[in-house]
């Protein structure tokens, strides 16, 4: 079950590594339409949910300690914060649909709760590759550099 945390972990950061190119794809269509950003509504709203709850569910299959798995739970919040950023700011036009300045603001919010995401994901894959491949008992820790005599 380790290594399958692992395989989950590392495809939920591929999912949300691909959220991010195709956010760029969405704002690079010309011309823009409402489905300009389609994939990334699919991938955010169903492919990446799917990713976040099978890590929790493998995390503890895992048996990972309950930090981790409480860990594994701070993505799904993220992205629930993603979907109301999201809709707040596509509700904050004005009458012609022009962007205001606070959909705007909340918009790059919408962003910067995607790079705490993939931090957080990253942090969860650097983990469950330590739970799956633990150091030997024996291994002190000491950091050797290159060129420093041992």
């Amino acid at each position: 079950m380790r290594k399958a945390f692992v395989i989950v972990s590392i495809l939920l950061l591929v999912a949300f590594a691909l959220q991010f190119v195709l956010a760029a794809v969405g704002a690079f269509t010309k011309p823009a339409d409402d489905d300009s950003y389609a994939l990334h509504s699919v991938n955010g709203m169903v492919i990446i949910p799917v990713l976040t709850l099978l890590t929790i569910l493998f995390a503890a299959l895992a048996r990972a300690p309950g930090r981790l798995i409480g860990l594994t739970i701070l993505p799904f919040g993220l992205v629930v914060v993603q979907a109301l950023t999201a809709m707040l700011a596509n509700g904050s036009t004005d009458a012609a649909g022009v962007s205001s300045p606070f959909g705007l603001t909340i918009a790059g919010l919408h962003a910067v709760n995607g790079i705490i995401a993939v931090h957080v994901v990253v942090g969860i894959l650097r983990a469950a590759r330590e739970l799956a491949n633990p150091a030997p008992a024996d291994a002190i820790g000491v950091t050797v550099r290159e060129g420093e005599p041992v």
